[in-house]
Protein backbone atom coordinates (compact mmCIF):
# COMPACT_ATOMS: atom_id res chain seq x y z
CA UNK A 1 0.00 0.00 0.00
CA UNK A 2 1.39 3.41 -0.99
CA UNK A 3 2.23 6.24 1.40
CA UNK A 4 -0.50 8.35 -0.25
CA UNK A 5 -3.06 5.67 0.51
CA UNK A 6 -1.96 5.53 4.13
CA UNK A 7 -2.17 9.31 4.33
CA UNK A 8 -5.76 9.30 2.98
CA UNK A 9 -6.79 6.61 5.45
CA UNK A 10 -5.17 8.49 8.33
CA UNK A 11 -6.96 11.71 7.35
CA UNK A 12 -10.27 9.88 7.16
CA UNK A 13 -9.83 8.29 10.59
CA UNK A 14 -8.69 11.61 12.07
CA UNK A 15 -11.75 13.39 10.68
CA UNK A 16 -14.07 10.76 12.13
CA UNK A 17 -12.26 10.85 15.48
CA UNK A 18 -14.02 14.03 16.56
CA UNK A 19 -17.23 13.24 18.55
CA UNK A 20 -19.40 15.74 16.66
CA UNK A 21 -18.15 14.62 13.27
CA UNK A 22 -18.68 10.99 14.28
CA UNK A 23 -22.29 11.82 15.19
CA UNK A 24 -22.73 13.43 11.77
CA UNK A 25 -21.29 10.37 10.05
CA UNK A 26 -23.46 7.99 12.08
CA UNK A 27 -26.57 9.91 11.02
CA UNK A 28 -25.47 9.95 7.37
CA UNK A 29 -24.80 6.21 7.42
CA UNK A 30 -28.51 5.52 6.88
CA UNK A 31 -29.75 8.73 5.29
CA UNK A 32 -28.64 11.71 3.25
CA UNK A 33 -29.42 14.99 4.97
CA UNK A 34 -29.42 18.65 4.09
CA UNK A 35 -27.17 20.81 6.30
CA UNK A 36 -30.29 22.31 7.87
CA UNK A 37 -31.64 18.86 8.70
CA UNK A 38 -28.32 17.85 10.25
CA UNK A 39 -28.13 21.03 12.33
CA UNK A 40 -31.63 20.47 13.70
CA UNK A 41 -31.17 16.75 14.35
CA UNK A 42 -27.82 17.11 16.10
CA UNK A 43 -28.49 20.48 17.76
CA UNK A 44 -25.38 22.03 16.20
CA UNK A 45 -25.14 25.65 15.06
CA UNK A 46 -25.01 26.20 11.30
CA UNK A 47 -21.54 27.77 11.48
CA UNK A 48 -20.07 24.90 13.50
CA UNK A 49 -21.77 22.35 11.27
CA UNK A 50 -20.32 24.01 8.16
CA UNK A 51 -16.84 23.71 9.67
CA UNK A 52 -17.28 20.02 10.47
CA UNK A 53 -18.68 19.28 7.00
CA UNK A 54 -15.69 21.03 5.41
CA UNK A 55 -13.32 18.84 7.45
CA UNK A 56 -15.24 15.69 6.55
CA UNK A 57 -15.37 16.58 2.87
CA UNK A 58 -11.64 17.37 2.77
CA UNK A 59 -10.93 13.95 4.30
CA UNK A 60 -13.14 12.19 1.74
CA UNK A 61 -15.79 11.22 4.31
CA UNK A 62 -18.74 13.02 2.71
CA UNK A 63 -19.89 14.42 -0.60
CA UNK A 64 -22.39 17.19 -1.21
CA UNK A 65 -24.93 16.98 -4.03
CA UNK A 66 -27.32 19.63 -5.35
CA UNK A 67 -31.00 18.77 -4.93
CA UNK A 68 -32.89 17.72 -8.03
CA UNK A 69 -35.92 19.48 -6.55
CA UNK A 70 -35.24 22.70 -4.66
CA UNK A 71 -32.23 24.33 -6.34
CA UNK A 72 -31.40 26.16 -3.10
CA UNK A 73 -30.85 22.90 -1.24
CA UNK A 74 -27.95 20.45 -1.11
CA UNK A 75 -27.71 16.98 0.38
CA UNK A 76 -24.77 15.54 2.25
CA UNK A 77 -23.95 11.89 1.62
CA UNK A 78 -21.53 9.66 3.48
CA UNK A 79 -18.78 8.29 1.24
CA UNK A 80 -18.25 4.59 0.62
CA UNK A 81 -14.87 4.75 2.38
CA UNK A 82 -16.36 6.32 5.51
CA UNK A 83 -19.23 3.82 5.54
CA UNK A 84 -16.70 0.98 5.52
CA UNK A 85 -14.89 2.49 8.50
CA UNK A 86 -18.12 2.83 10.49
CA UNK A 87 -19.59 -0.57 9.64
CA UNK A 88 -23.34 -1.35 9.76
CA UNK A 89 -25.61 0.77 12.01
CA UNK A 90 -26.03 -0.38 15.60
CA UNK A 91 -29.83 -0.56 15.37
CA UNK A 92 -31.36 -3.26 13.16
CA UNK A 93 -33.43 -2.10 10.22
CA UNK A 94 -37.19 -2.30 10.68
CA UNK A 95 -38.75 -5.30 8.92
CA UNK A 96 -41.46 -3.21 7.21
CA UNK A 97 -39.96 -0.96 4.54
CA UNK A 98 -41.55 1.37 2.00
CA UNK A 99 -39.67 3.14 -0.81
CA UNK A 100 -41.23 6.37 -2.05
CA UNK A 101 -40.60 8.58 -5.07
CA UNK A 102 -42.80 10.86 -7.13
CA UNK A 103 -43.76 8.61 -10.04
CA UNK A 104 -43.12 5.18 -8.48
CA UNK A 105 -41.97 4.02 -11.91
CA UNK A 106 -38.24 3.30 -11.57
CA UNK A 107 -36.10 4.10 -8.51
CA UNK A 108 -38.61 3.06 -5.86
CA UNK A 109 -39.62 -0.04 -7.86
CA UNK A 110 -35.98 -1.11 -8.28
CA UNK A 111 -35.24 -0.42 -4.61
CA UNK A 112 -38.17 -2.56 -3.53
CA UNK A 113 -37.04 -5.45 -5.75
CA UNK A 114 -33.44 -5.30 -4.53
CA UNK A 115 -34.50 -5.09 -0.88
CA UNK A 116 -36.76 -8.12 -1.27
CA UNK A 117 -34.02 -10.10 -3.03
CA UNK A 118 -31.48 -9.30 -0.32
CA UNK A 119 -33.66 -9.83 2.74
CA UNK A 120 -36.28 -12.35 1.62
CA UNK A 121 -38.96 -9.93 2.88
CA UNK A 122 -41.30 -7.96 0.67
CA UNK A 123 -40.88 -4.20 0.52
CA UNK A 124 -43.57 -1.82 -0.61
CA UNK A 125 -43.22 1.17 -2.90
CA UNK A 126 -45.47 4.10 -3.77
CA UNK A 127 -45.52 7.56 -5.31
CA UNK A 128 -47.25 10.88 -4.84
CA UNK A 129 -48.07 11.17 -8.57
CA UNK A 130 -47.88 7.61 -9.94
CA UNK A 131 -47.01 7.05 -13.59
CA UNK A 132 -49.31 4.90 -15.76
CA UNK A 133 -46.76 2.07 -15.76
CA UNK A 134 -43.27 1.08 -14.67
CA UNK A 135 -40.66 2.67 -16.94
CA UNK A 136 -39.41 0.27 -19.67
CA UNK A 137 -35.85 1.28 -18.82
CA UNK A 138 -36.34 0.09 -15.25
CA UNK A 139 -37.76 -3.22 -16.46
CA UNK A 140 -34.79 -3.74 -18.80
CA UNK A 141 -32.24 -2.79 -16.14
CA UNK A 142 -33.87 -5.13 -13.64
CA UNK A 143 -33.62 -8.00 -16.11
CA UNK A 144 -29.95 -7.25 -16.77
CA UNK A 145 -29.30 -7.30 -13.03
CA UNK A 146 -31.13 -10.56 -12.41
CA UNK A 147 -34.10 -8.88 -10.73
CA UNK A 148 -37.79 -9.18 -11.53
CA UNK A 149 -40.28 -6.35 -11.37
CA UNK A 150 -42.62 -7.86 -13.94
CA UNK A 151 -46.22 -7.17 -13.00
CA UNK A 152 -45.32 -4.26 -10.72
CA UNK A 153 -47.65 -1.28 -10.96
CA UNK A 154 -47.13 2.30 -9.76
CA UNK A 155 -49.27 2.97 -6.70
CA UNK A 156 -50.48 6.14 -5.02
CA UNK A 157 -49.01 6.80 -1.58
CA UNK A 158 -51.68 6.44 1.07
CA UNK A 159 -51.68 6.23 4.86
CA UNK A 160 -48.39 4.78 6.09
CA UNK A 161 -48.74 2.08 8.77
CA UNK A 162 -47.06 2.76 12.08
CA UNK A 163 -43.63 1.17 12.38
CA UNK A 164 -42.87 1.38 8.66
CA UNK A 165 -39.37 2.46 7.68
CA UNK A 166 -39.97 4.99 4.93
CA UNK A 167 -37.08 5.61 2.53
CA UNK A 168 -37.52 8.39 -0.02
CA UNK A 169 -35.35 7.90 -3.11
CA UNK A 170 -36.30 11.12 -4.91
CA UNK A 171 -35.41 14.66 -3.83
CA UNK A 172 -38.70 16.01 -5.11
CA UNK A 173 -40.84 13.73 -2.96
CA UNK A 174 -38.58 14.18 0.08
CA UNK A 175 -39.10 17.93 -0.10
CA UNK A 176 -42.80 17.62 -0.87
CA UNK A 177 -43.73 15.35 2.04
CA UNK A 178 -41.97 17.05 4.96
CA UNK A 179 -40.67 13.72 6.26
CA UNK A 180 -40.78 12.59 9.86
CA UNK A 181 -37.54 12.44 11.81
CA UNK A 182 -37.33 8.65 11.55
CA UNK A 183 -37.64 8.58 7.74
CA UNK A 184 -34.54 8.09 5.61
CA UNK A 185 -33.67 9.84 2.37
CA UNK A 186 -31.42 8.48 -0.38
CA UNK A 187 -30.72 11.21 -2.94
CA UNK A 188 -30.60 8.95 -6.00
CA UNK A 189 -30.34 10.82 -9.34
CA UNK A 190 -33.15 10.30 -11.82
CA UNK A 191 -32.16 7.90 -14.62
CA UNK A 192 -33.81 10.20 -17.20
CA UNK A 193 -34.46 7.41 -19.72
CA UNK A 194 -30.80 6.41 -20.33
CA UNK A 195 -30.01 2.69 -20.05
CA UNK A 196 -26.65 3.26 -18.38
CA UNK A 197 -28.33 5.55 -15.83
CA UNK A 198 -30.85 2.86 -14.86
CA UNK A 199 -27.95 0.47 -14.32
CA UNK A 200 -26.22 3.13 -12.21
CA UNK A 201 -29.34 3.45 -10.04
CA UNK A 202 -29.17 -0.28 -9.27
CA UNK A 203 -25.47 -0.03 -8.38
CA UNK A 204 -26.12 2.88 -6.03
CA UNK A 205 -29.09 1.20 -4.37
CA UNK A 206 -27.05 -1.97 -3.85
CA UNK A 207 -24.27 0.03 -2.16
CA UNK A 208 -26.76 1.84 0.06
CA UNK A 209 -28.15 -1.47 1.25
CA UNK A 210 -24.71 -3.00 1.73
CA UNK A 211 -23.78 -0.27 4.20
CA UNK A 212 -26.84 -1.26 6.25
CA UNK A 213 -25.38 -4.75 6.61
CA UNK A 214 -27.99 -6.46 4.41
CA UNK A 215 -26.83 -9.80 2.98
CA UNK A 216 -25.83 -9.79 -0.71
CA UNK A 217 -28.24 -11.29 -3.19
CA UNK A 218 -27.31 -14.23 -5.41
CA UNK A 219 -27.27 -12.37 -8.70
CA UNK A 220 -25.94 -15.25 -10.80
CA UNK A 221 -28.57 -17.76 -9.70
CA UNK A 222 -31.38 -15.25 -10.19
CA UNK A 223 -30.18 -14.34 -13.68
CA UNK A 224 -29.89 -18.00 -14.59
CA UNK A 225 -33.39 -18.69 -13.31
CA UNK A 226 -34.75 -15.83 -15.40
CA UNK A 227 -33.04 -17.12 -18.53
CA UNK A 228 -34.35 -20.62 -17.94
CA UNK A 229 -37.85 -19.21 -17.54
CA UNK A 230 -37.63 -17.47 -20.92
CA UNK A 231 -36.56 -20.71 -22.65
CA UNK A 232 -39.67 -22.58 -21.48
Amino acid sequence: MSSKSHARRAALHAALGDPTRLRIADDLLVSDRSPRELAERLNVSSNLLAHHLDVLEEAGAVQRRDSAGDARRRYVRLSVAAARVLGPPARPVRPDVMFVCTRNSSRSQLASAIWSARTGRSARSAGTAPAPAVHPGALAAAERAGLSIDGAEPRLLGPIPRGTQVITVCDLVHEELRPRSDWWHWSVPSPSGRAVAFDAVIVELEERMSRLGLPPREVASEATHAKEGRRR
